[in-house]
């Protein structure tokens, strides 16, 4: 079967019809002609001074002018939906026969129009999603060369992507993303599909490196395989790991500072949490106010140093003129290193020792000086403690 394509006027030729015939109208009811015409022209010398267009009357220009900015006009006001209906109204559904319908497959209509069929294929599920939401009508309801109300032109791009990556998992979350970020998805989806391109960018410009690092960062809050691929990256590479050490470093003493500034408690050097003295609190308040007021491009490093220092400094001065703080702190300094030797002791292995036969007489002398120091220590406790 042979399909004829007959020509139809669409509603932007009777549009643009009408409205030559009502300037030809109105200049015809110009009562004075010769007066008429310089009173056109200077009005229309003011309105293109103005930057606007004055559209001449039809029979003046020839017709294929007049066809070209009739479909341009018709395009201005819907965008892709001229070229989707055409598709919608041409091309049959997915699995309809082609017996009964004057409609052609999407192959069919890409060979008649010179273009892929995966183009053609674009625009028709674009207008499928549309009429999924009641804006256009279902393809069964149109013919071929019949006209309908088309939307206006703004929301085109929410349902057409002219990139094929758009229908795929990985292209519905980059239009996601771009939605989110308010930009248009075309945009977002050409640089994911030019991986090259955006890392010249990155490389060339500080602004778009930028953009990159706080993007990969927001990122990586979320995705626990991209933060150890970037912790085994910078690991890996000597300048970096060095970096991330001093700023980890900084970070540290900031949060050291920060812990007496808005928490209102130090850490002393022993390991003990008590309250802050108002004036030790004030210091580190000053402190972190000076490190919060830097830029993103000061370094941070040397005013976290000089802060630490300061406030660790006050810190032992509060613990010492405190007595009863200085007594806990001295206590639990002990403690802790008490632990810390029994800890040792108690991993010595003397089974292999023993078994290899590698004992020497320098380790028969270090513990006999280990045991003499400890009965000195236990005699030196048991004295205090009957003193007291």
């Amino acid at each position: 079967m042979t399909t004829s394509l007959a020509p139809s006027e669409t509603a932007a030729e009777t549009a643009a019809e009408t409205t030559a015939e009502a300037i030809t109208e109105a200049v015809a009811e110009t009562t004075d002609e010769a007066a008429a015409e310089p009173a056109a022209e200077t009005a229309v010398e003011t309105v293109l001074d103005a930057g606007e267009w004055v559209e001449p009357a039809a029979q003046d220009v020839v017709e294929a002018v007049v066809r070209d900015a009739r479909e341009f006009g018709v395009y201005a006001r819907t965008g892709g939906w001229t070229f989707a209906l055409k598709v919608a109204r041409s091309v049959r559904p997915g699995g309809q026969p082609a017996e009964g319908s004057d409609k052609v497959s999407a192959k069919a209509f890409a060979e008649l129009a010179g273009c892929s069929p995966e183009r053609v294929m674009r625009y028709y599920k674009a207008w499928d999603m549309a009429a999924d939401d009641g804006l256009v009508p279902q393809f069964e309801a149109l013919v071929p060369g019949e006209d309908v109300e088309l939307p206006e032109a703004d929301v085109w791009l929410a349902y057409y992507s002219s990139r094929s990556s758009a229908t795929s998992v990985r292209g519905h979350a980059i239009t996601a993303a771009a939605e989110a970020e308010g930009i248009k998805a075309t945009k977002a989806l050409e640089v994911a599909e030019n991986p090259t391109a955006l890392r010249a960018a990155i490389l060339a410009d500080p602004g778009t490196a930028e953009a990159a690092r706080n993007a990969l960062l927001d990122r990586m809050k979320e995705d626990p395989a991209l933060q150890t691929e970037m912790a085994r990256a910078i690991a890996r590479t000597g300048d970096l790991k060095k970096a991330v050490a001093q700023e980890a470093k900084a970070a540290d003493r900031i949060d050291f500072v920060r812990q007496i500034a808005e928490g209102g408690q130090i850490r002393t050097p022993a390991g003990q949490t008590v309250a802050a003295p108002p004036e030790l609190r004030a210091e580190a308040e000053r402190h972190l106010s000076l490190i919060d007021e830097l830029d993103d491009s000061e370094e941070a490093g040397e005013w976290a140093g000089e802060a630490y220092d300061t406030v660790k400094s006050l810190v032992v001065k509060a613990v010492e003129e405190d007595p009863a703080l200085r007594v806990q702190e001295r206590r639990a300094k002990f403690y802790n290193s008490l632990q810390k030797a029994t800890k040792v002791f108690e991993e010595l292995t003397l089974d292999e020792v023993l078994e290899e036969d590698v004992v020497e007489d320098d380790m028969l002398q270090r513990l006999e000086a280990l045991q003499e120091a400890i009965g000195a220590c236990i005699s030196a406790l048991r004295k205090a403690t009957t003193a007291s």
